[in-house]
């Protein structure tokens, strides 16, 4: 008698690399479907750790802090895609992926809202020296209160607000300001539509104006080696002596020595920070102002959207596993659907 037929066949499961720690209900789905080698110590692979753990599984899902170059691919011969649990991609070599025909995806959209009203935040908390004010109540300073000696901050409402990078993070803070009754210019790559430009308020301007004119900096373009040090020293010195500047878009955007420079001298009011050069190392220079604000890398991070970002990286390399195009793939060009 043929039994073959009768003999439950085991259907093989893709392996998978979890490379942070995600939420447990999220791993165990995972687990449901692929073999997963996690990583909930969430201990930062090296390089040479990440290098090994591509080479053995089919898909990775990985966060800012793992470099997808083409030392971590070289021994990565069936990996298929790797899934970046953030809107940026700073930490793709995107066309090293696309030579090892590996698909790179991340998580647009779903953490706009959040990361706008957390630019908003710390702006607020940067103009009006939120930080500081707290120390000097810590420090029992506030039976020093006077009309002119505590911490004066500088005003949002009627003031102009600048954003360099305007994409839809951008034009949220925009829309954002415009409650303020702020005047809302920016510059970025590529103007926007007159009916973007109308529903945020904004008038486009060159970067030089911007710079000359805004009482308040936001930064919220992508990091790119053409956007390295977009701020710097020479920027810095355009800027009005009584400005903020804000940098919720990427480590190396700002040339961080030199805006501590900066803020030490007085050339500029304050600084808001969520990003930083060579992050999580913050410049120790920036550690030593008092007219700053900083953030260890948050502007993502409530629950509902970090749930939201795992989720569409979950989504992204399901569907590239399954031989389908994922909802947010970088490298269209290696795509091929089955």
């Amino acid at each position: 008698m043929n039994t073959q037929a009768n003999t439950p066949q085991t259907t093989r499961k893709p392996k998978i690399l979890v490379a942070r720690a995600i939420f447990p209900e999220a791993l165990a789905k995972l687990e449901e479907s692929f073999e997963v080698r996690s990583n909930q110590s969430d201990q930062v692979l090296s390089p040479q750790e990440l290098q090994k753990a591509l080479s053995e599984v089919e898909g990775a899902l990985v966060a800012g802090s793992e470099r997808i170059d083409a030392a971590a691919l070289s021994q990565a011969k069936s990996l298929k895609v790797v899934s970046n649990i953030s809107v940026g991609y700073n930490n793709f070599d995107v066309p090293a992926m696309t030579v090892a025909g590996v698909m790179a995806t991340n998580t647009p959209d779903v953490l706009t809202d959040t990361t706008a009203d957390f630019g908003f935040a710390l702006l607020m908390a940067t103009a009006r020296r939120i930080t500081e004010s707290e120390h000097w109540v810590r420090a029992g300073k506030w039976g020093q209160w006077s009309i002119v000696n505590n911490p004066l901050g500088m005003d949002l409402h009627h003031s102009t607000i600048g954003i360099i990078g305007m994409g839809r993070i951008g034009q949220g803070i925009a829309k954002r300001a415009l409650g303020f009754g702020m005047k809302v210019i920016y510059h970025n790559r590529s103007r926007l539509s007159p009916e973007d430009e109308k529903a945020c308020g904004a008038a486009y301007v060159a970067k030089e104006e911007l710079l000359r004119t805004a009482d308040h900096i936001v930064l919220v373009l992508p990091y790119t080696a053409q956007n390295h040090h977009t701020i710097g020293a020479q920027e810095i010195a355009l800027m009005k002596p009584t400005a903020t500047l804000i940098n919720i878009a990427r480590g190396g955007i700002v040339d961080d020595a030199a805006l501590a420079q900066a803020l030490q001298a007085g050339k500029i009011f304050a600084a808001g920070l969520d990003v930083f050069e060579g992050e999580p190392a913050v410049h120790p220079e920036l550690l030593k102002c008092s007219n700053i604000v900083i953030a260890p890398h948050i502007a993502s991070a409530t629950e509902k959207t970090r749930r939201a970002m795992v989720d569409l990286a979950i989504e992204n390399l399901r569907a590239a596993l399954d031989g389908k195009k994922p909802p947010s793939l970088i490298n269209a060009e290696v795509f091929k659907a089955d």
